[in-house]
């Protein structure tokens, strides 16, 4: 089936605009300023439990194993091997930062806390701020209006007076069925 002139000068109008394309990309930036410039967007990634300086602080030798788990929540890692031994790991990995990874280990001896290695922690304060984000949203505006433009809007109505029920009378009482089989 012979091409028409039209479909012709439309196929020729798409190889010149693909190779003028493809001519200006060698012109711009190289790949990898342009990979520099933009990056895809990643998610932060928060795992595990998270474990404050002030939780820690509240464990002490001799607690009993509740307690511990009360206070720093169940354990990521216990292990059929190691039954007096619980890991608390906990992972953030951000986009634009290092990741960060904290580990506490509780050991326990006769179901009792004996002894306890922990990283380097931060204070729940300290936490919080790591998790808000880089986006500077600067100072709020001022919400202040002029009289002119609060005249615009209507007054604002005064509440009425509660309307107080009327008393119940024995025949305008509703029975209802029972809730449970057999009840009454």
């Amino acid at each position: 089936m012979p091409l028409t002139t039209r479909y012709r000068l439309r196929f020729v109008a798409a190889g010149l605009l693909a190779a003028a394309l493809g001519a200006c990309s060698s012109v711009g930036p190289t790949g990898d300023q342009v990979a520099r410039a933009v990056t895809p967007y990643k998610i932060d990634i928060v795992q595990g439990n998270v474990v404050t300086r002030e939780q820690l602080a509240v464990l002490r030798p001799g607690m009993p194993r509740a307690i511990a788990q009360d206070v720093l929540g169940t354990p990521l890692l216990t292990s059929v091997f190691h039954a007096d031994r619980w890991d608390y790991v906990f992972t953030l990995k951000r986009q634009g930062s290092e990741p960060q990874a904290r580990k506490v280990t509780v050991f326990f001896a006769n179901d009792a806390i004996s002894r306890i290695e922990a990283d380097d922690l931060p204070s729940e304060t300290e936490f919080v701020s790591t998790l808000r984000s880089g986006v500077k949203l600067g100072p709020a505006p001022a919400l202040k209006a002029s009289e002119e433009a609060l005249k615009k809007f209507p007054a604002p109505k005064k509440p009425e007076a509660p309307v107080a029920p009327a008393p119940a009378s024995a025949a305008s009482a509703t029975a209802y069925p029972p809730l449970e089989p057999g009840g009454l």
